[in-house]
């Protein structure tokens, strides 16, 4: 890199100060931790926010149903008759509005296989054949991986080196946060140790190779500090700089094989400095879980936390995170949709368009058996031209608790405005912005993305918005 990156000593205050744990009273608790010392000099991946967020299937609400119905990880799998009707689904219902992926997830036994390093199989469907399975129709593939997780035996030789993957297993030697930690729930390759970096380039190659596209890595917030703010002590805490060292090498290695970095789980701390320079894509929310009105707008509404998850919500993860954004900037990851889940069709055009509106990705997670009858809320060719563009918009302000927060804008690459009014509330509301407050002389014509309606010309916006519900209008001169 030009110089050192100074990193704030964020992961040390949060085992010292067991008050940073709890709910913060303003919205500004993120820009408490000033820069205190320089990392070493570390690879510097070069432009890497070029791409545009994704439009995808996932898997997850299979495996969730499965595990909240007490089946074991070890037991779940997804047979290849199985894949092939959801390869056709997605297919036939969402590649023609540019949903050009299918991804895995947790839950499902990921298997090195023959001898591998590296991950071969998810349950009994081997990725190779499913690759070609999805290349067939036009398709691409994610994997849910981790390039610091270890599936192989300790014995396995790191491609180009002298060591084994047991070399990269904590010795005890170096320095951690949690020294007396025993409840390990990942086997870690440790970041600065000797073939760490030779081990990581492995792993996208290897992906790269198979003909991944995406990779989804999760529980990053667990390798910094071995924290998780609902469980407790989870791992060692291989601490900031070792945390900055792991990305840094995943993003040389990601762009070098042309893969998708999907960062799931971060602290994001010191104001997401490490993960805005590093990641492509990173979780911004809570998990998904069951979805519904809860997980869009209502968990915890108007709280941050110092720790992931720093929003249990969505709409106040986008909202309080927004100014880190932006084109050639890290995409806000508002995790999975379930859109079976949801009670309204307000409330189910509001999901879409919060994402959409963020700039962030559309991944279905609704099953083809749970979908019923509300596909096209996920194929509103007007909606998701804003996804093509590359459009990330703001809300007017990022305060969580200010109404100017649920009122969202911005510019499409042609001079286009696109302006969602969001309503959270549980009533119908009465919603208003002038254009001048967007910085908007004039009058524009405007059109409703969802209706499809064309409205004349306006020099202020006025909706009655129906509870949970939002209107998207797109503005031109």
């Amino acid at each position: 890199m030009k110089n050192a990156l100074k990193i704030g000593l964020a992961a040390t205050a949060f085992v010292m100060g067991a008050g940073l744990l709890s709910a913060c009273d303003d919205d500004n608790y993120k820009m408490k931790y000033p820069p205190t010392y320089e990392l070493p000099e570390l690879p510097d991946p070069g432009e890497i926010h070029t791409w545009k967020a994704p439009l995808y299937w996932s898997v997850y609400e299979y495996c969730y149903f499965q595990e909240q119905n007490g089946v074991a990880n070890s037991d779940m799998d997804i047979s290849a008759s199985e894949w092939d009707k959801i390869i056709d689904w997605v297919a036939t219902e969402l590649k023609p509005h540019g949903y050009d992926m299918l991804c895995t997830d947790g839950f499902i036994p990921m298997l090195a296989n023959d001898g591998s390093t590296y991950m071969t199989h998810y349950g009994s469907m081997s990725l190779k054949d499913l690759v070609a399975k999805c290349k067939a129709r036009g398709l691409k593939v994610g994997v849910y991986d981790n390039p610091l997780w270890i599936h192989c035996p300790r014995e396995t030789k790191i491609e180009g080196t002298e060591y084994t993957v047991g070399d990269l297993y904590y010795d005890g030697k170096s320095e951690i946060m949690n020294p007396a930690a025993s409840n390990l729930w990942f086997n870690w390759a440790v970041a600065e140790y000797p073939g760490a970096r030779e081990y990581i380039d492995g792993f996208f190659k290897h992906y790269a190779e198979l003909g991944i596209d995406y990779i989804r890595m999760d529980f990053l917030s667990w390798y910094e500090d071995g924290k998780d703010r609902n469980i407790g002590v989870v791992g060692h805490g291989y601490g900031r700089a070792s945390y900055a060292r792991a990305l840094a090498y995943i993003a040389e290695s990601a762009k070098k094989y042309g893969i998708f970095t999907s960062l799931v789980m971060p602290h994001l701390n010191n104001d997401a400095e490490v993960e805005s320079l590093y990641g492509n894509m990173a979780r911004i929310v809570a998990d998904t879980a069951n979805g519904g009105w809860w997980h869009c707008s209502a968990a915890d509404k108007g709280k941050s936390y110092a720790t992931w998850p720093n929003c249990m919500n969505m709409f106040d993860g986008f909202i309080y995170w927004s100014h880190v954004s932006g084109r050639e900037k890290m995409i806000l990851d508002g995790d999975f949709i379930r859109l079976n889940t949801f009670s309204t069709d307000a409330e189910k055009e509001t999901v879409v368009s919060l994402q959409l509106m963020a700039g962030g990705p559309v991944t279905v997670a609704d099953w083809p058996n749970t979908i019923g009858n509300d596909v096209h809320f996920y194929t509103n060719d007007e909606m998701l031209a804003l996804n093509a563009d590359r459009f990330v918009g703001k809300p007017l302000s990022d305060a969580l608790n200010d109404a100017r927060s649920s009122i969202w804008y911005g510019q499409m690459s042609n001079g286009d405005y696109v302006v969602g009014l969001f309503n959270r509330n549980d009533a119908a509301q009465t919603m208003e912005v002038a254009l001048s407050d967007l910085g908007i002389s004039g009058e524009m014509n405007a059109r409703d993305l969802w209706r499809h309606a064309d409205e004349g010309k306006v020099s202020v916006l006025k909706a009655s918005v129906p509870a949970h519900g939002c209107k998207i209008v797109k503005l031109t001169k």
